[in-house]
């Protein structure tokens, strides 16, 4: 399937869009409104983020309590065996070597 592609001649094209030169208001204001324009816009943003945002249940949030308090007890039993077979092999290679 071949696509029609059409061609604009030079006078339907749009112009680029240029920057503005700064006039003396913006020099005298240090580009306070262009700041101010800036932040509302941000703002704006933001609310409408902080629209999207849905707050949990009670029963999810004690679900994935648990879940983290069981996975911390796992990882801490772990890294204490883990570390309690590492310190007894220490232990018992420096007893080999002649360490009291």
């Amino acid at each position: 399937m071949a696509s029609k592609t059409t061609t604009m001649s030079e006078e339907q094209r749009p112009a680029p869009l240029k920057k503005q030169e700064p006039n003396a208001v913006s020099n005298l204001t240090g580009g306070v409104t262009g700041t101010w324009d800036k932040l509302t816009h941000f703002l704006g943003d933001v609310r409408a983020e902080m629209r999207k945002v849905v707050t949990p249940s009670r029963k999810e949030v004690e679900s994935t309590t648990s879940v983290v308090l069981i996975a911390v007890f796992i990882f801490g039993l772990f890294f204490f065996v883990v570390d309690w077979v590492f310190s007894r092999g220490v232990e018992q290679i420096l007893h080999r070597l002649g360490a009291q």
